[in-house]
C-alpha cells in the first residue's frame, strides 16, 4: 500500500502556512529523521509502507477516511493533557498470574514502558481489583469455553473510579473481554469522550486457540451472575518476552486513541488497525513520522529524549541483584530479568534513530510550547 512522496510529505507537514510554519520549529536532524517517512520501503530506510496481505485485514474490512495532521490537529474533540489533567492511570483487573514479585513487576514493566512511551506524561498505577469487585456481568464462551467478562460494566466501573487529575485512565486484565452477547469477542473497548478504555491480555497467550489451552472450562460448568468464585484461580497466560511485547503494544495504541490518532493509513505503524493477532503482530511498536507528530504537539516531549526513554526500558539491566548494602532489605523481594528478548529488532531501530538526532549535540531543541 503506497504513497506518492507528495502525499506522504502533505500528510506529515500539511500545505496550511501556520501548520507549516509549526513544522519548521522542529530542528534540522528532527526534520531529517521525520522525512525519512517520505522514502518508504528504500535500502535502509527506518519506515515501511502498509502491507495488506488478505481482504481480513483491517483496512480492506474497515475503510476509515484517512487521519493527516492537519485533520487531527484541527479537531474539535480531541484531548490535550493539560496541568490539571496530565496523568494516565493503569488499573489492574483481576488476576496477572500468581500473586508474587513477578506478577508485580510485570504490572511495573507495563507501566515504566508507557511512562517512556508517552514521554512527559506522568503513569501511575491504581491499586488491583478483583472481578468481583467491578461488579461485572460474565459468560463462558460457547465457542472457546473461556471465560469472559463485560466491557461496558468495566468501563462503567473506571469512570466512577477515574481521579480527577486523570488525562485518560485504562483498565488492563489477563480475562478475555465480550462487549455484548451477539458478540463472540473484542480485545478491548474506550470511550473516547470519557478518556478511559479497558483491554485484555488473554488472547496474546500462543496457546490460546489450541484445544489444549489451560483456560478451556468445563462445557457442562454454568456459573451463576454474582458468583465470581469461579475466577478463583483461573488461569492466566505465563509472562514471556512475546506477551510482554504483545501488551506493550496494545496498551500504547489504545491509549494514542485517547489523544485523538484515528488508525494509521499512511506507513507501518503501532497505531495501524488490526483484525487478528498475526496483523497485530506484523505492526512495528512505534510511531510513523505523522502519527508521532500528532502525539509529539499533543505533550510537547523532545524526539529524542522519549527514543533515549524507550531504549533505556528495554536495554536496563533488571537481571542485577540489588547492591549489597540492599540486599538485608530486599531478601524476600526477589528481582526477575526483564524478558525484552522480543525487543531487539525495536531496539536497534531506536539506536538507527538516535543516530540521526544526535548527529550535532549542540542543536537546540525542539520546545514543547506550540
Amino acid at each position: 500500500m503506497m504513497h506518492s512522496s507528495e502525499t506522504l510529505q502533505t500528510a506529515l507537514v500539511s500545505s496550511r502556512q501556520d501548520l507549516v510554519k509549526l513544522y519548521s520549529r522542529y530542528t534540522k536532524v528532527e526534520r531529517q529523521l521525520l522525512g525519512e517517512g517520505f522514502h518508504p520501503g528504500q535500502p535502509g530506510s527506518l519506515f515501511q509502507p502498509i502491507t495488506v496481505h488478505s481482504d481480513s485485514d483491517w483496512i480492506p474490512a474497515h475503510p476509515e477516511e484517512p487521519q493527516d495532521f492537519e485533520s487531527f490537529y484541527r479537531d474539535p474533540y480531541r484531548k490535550t493533557p493539560n496541568a490539571s489533567h496530565n496523568t494516565i492511570y493503569i488499573q489492574t483487573i483481576g488476576s496477572f498470574g500468581e500473586a508474587g514479585a513477578r506478577t508485580d513487576q510485570y504490572v511495573e514493566w507495563l507501566r515504566d514502558y508507557c511512562q517512556a512511551f508517552f514521554h512527559g506524561l506522568s503513569v501511575k498505577l491504581l491499586p488491583v481489583v478483583t472481578v468481583a469487585e467491578t461488579g461485572c456481568s460474565f459468560r463462558i464462551n460457547s465457542h472457546s469455553y473461556n471465560l469472559q467478562i463485560l466491557t461496558g460494566d468495566l468501563l462503567r466501573f473506571l469512570g466512577n473510579r477515574k481521579p480527577k487529575d486523570a488525562f485518560c485512565i485504562v483498565g488492563i486484565t489477563m480475562i478475555d473481554l465480550y462487549p455484548k452477547d451477539s458478540w463472540n469477542f473484542v480485545f478491548g473497548q474506550a470511550s473516547l469522550s470519557m478518556g478511559m478504555g479497558v483491554f485484555s491480555f488473554a488472547r496474546y497467550d500462543d496457546n490460546f486457540y489450541s484445544r489444549t489451552y489451560a483456560g478451556r472450562l468445563k462445557k457442562q460448568l454454568l456459573p451463576k451472575q454474582g458468583d465470581y468464585s469461579v475466577f478463583d484461580g483461573y488461569y492466566t497466560p505465563p509472562i514471556t518476552s512475546t506477551l510482554l511485547l504483545r501488551s506493550c503494544k496494545t496498551m500504547t495504541h489504545e491509549i494514542g486513541h485517547m489523544f485523538g490518532v484515528k488508525h494509521c493509513q499512511w506507513l507501518n505503524c503501532v497505531m495501524q488497525g488490526s483484525n487478528h493477532l498475526e496483523e497485530s503482530d506484523r505492526r512495528p511498536l512505534d510511531f510513523c513520522p505523522i502519527c508521532l507528530r500528532k502525539l509529539q504537539v499533543a505533550i510537547g516531549f523532545k524526539i529524542a529524549e522519549r527514543y533515549q526513554a524507550l531504549l533505556h526500558w528495554i536495554e536496563e539491566d533488571q537481571s542485577q541483584t540489588s547492591r549489597p548494602e540492599e540486599a538485608s532489605a530486599c531478601q524476600s523481594v526477589p528481582h526477575y530479568p526483564k524478558p525484552t528478548e522480543a525487543f531487539h529488532t525495536s531496539a536497534l531501530w531506536l539506536c538507527k534513530c538516535l543516530d540521526i538526532l544526535e548527529k550535532r549535540s549542540t542543536l537546540v531543541p525542539l520546545s514543547a510550547t506550540v
